[in-house]
């Protein structure tokens, strides 16, 4: 039997690998993988007392996780919401005046490539990275998906018959569908990635044809886009997120989706600051955006990258778009979808 001096000795030792573990800064924290990792992070993030997220993601959608993180931890979130864009040039400032003021940043995966390449992203050796859908997953592991946002087509279902849809993207350009086609005016990286599997030439010839023919409607936000659908402003939505409209048809509204081929997704994903200002909390939250808001996102309809919820819309064949040529291709594209979807029908 082990003696008392022993027994104290040994608690001792755990006490000060405890100790040595809580000292630790971003870059030695985010490789620990020990079974007191959940442990050691909530002991130092409530010494920390908070951390600070960037986020592009609606309230609606953050608001349920970062209710039940603080609930459980006890550990403030401090939210700077605003567009993709407007947060990596807030970023990339801060770093140039060497103020490092955010702990994680989540948005779409092409602007959390961007940081990345901009060596502004820790990589994380989180253990919930088994549990994960390999779409989430970035060969640097300088960040993770955190959502699936499957592009989705919706319609107003006292407008438009169920038997009456399109099948396929070619049936949009029968003259029926003139004055009735809405699409959002920033989905440039989804006509791209769409193209991609199309094909340049015939895809861009077809939706010249669709917007000479019929025209689109255009708008701005995703959310507002399902709105209109659900109003019947819109009777037809080319690019919505199929959560958008779930939580619209779960409140009694006139809206459904339905997914023409091929389909098309987006990554959005989150990063850990390389330059942490509160290093424990920072991974504290990354490794539960990675877990229990998984559990709280599919509830809500939102495509989990976690394996342990999956989708209805996982049965659907998708091609998720791909952050670094999306990157790469931008400008391009832009130029090319605001083209076609400006087009006045004949």
């Amino acid at each position: 039997m082990m003696s008392k001096i022993a027994l104290l000795l040994a608690a001792w030792l755990v006490s000060g690998a405890s100790m040595a573990q809580l000292s630790k800064g971003i870059s030695e924290l985010s490789s620990y993988s020990g079974p007191d990792r959940e442990r050691i992070l909530a002991e130092g993030a409530k010494k920390e007392g908070g951390l600070t997220f960037y986020t592009s993601q609606p309230v609606n959608d953050t608001s349920p996780i970062l209710e039940a993180f603080e609930k459980r931890y006890g550990i403030k979130v401090t939210v700077w919401r605003a567009g993709s864009d407007n947060i990596i040039s807030r970023i990339i400032n801060e770093s140039k005046n060497n103020r490092f003021e955010f702990d994680i940043v989540e948005g779409p995966g092409q602007a959390i490539e961007a940081l990345q390449r901009e060596k502004q992203l820790q990589a994380v050796k989180t253990p919930h990275i088994k549990d994960l859908v390999p779409q989430a997953l970035r060969p640097h592991g300088e960040w993770i998906g955190t959502r699936l946002l499957i592009f989705a087509q919706a319609y107003n279902t006292n407008l438009i018959k169920k038997e009456n849809l399109p099948k396929t993207y070619e049936e949009l350009s029968d003259p029926k569908w003139k004055g009735k086609l809405g699409i959002e005016s920033k989905d440039d990286e989804w006509y791209y990635s769409l193209m991609q599997q199309l094909g340049e030439e015939r895809g861009m010839k077809l939706f010249r044809e669709i917007g000479a023919t019929n025209g689109f409607s255009i708008r701005k936000g995703h959310s507002l886009l399902a709105n209109l659908v659900a109003s019947g402003e819109v009777p037809l939505a080319l690019t919505v997120y199929n959560s958008n409209v779930e939580q619209l048809k779960n409140k009694g509204a006139p809206i459904d989706w339905f997914i023409l081929q091929p389909a098309v997704a987006q990554v959005n994903g989150a990063g850990v600051s390389r330059h942490a200002p509160h290093p424990y909390s920072a991974l504290l939250f990354f490794d539960f955006l990675l877990s229990e808001a998984q559990s709280i996102q599919a509830r809500r309809g939102v495509v989990s990258v976690s394996k342990n919820f999956p989708s209805p819309l996982s049965s659907f064949p998708f091609k998720e778009m791909d952050p670094g040529a999306l990157i790469d291709q931008g400008n391009k594209w832009t130029r090319i979808y605001q083209d076609i979807i400006s087009a006045a029908p004949r």
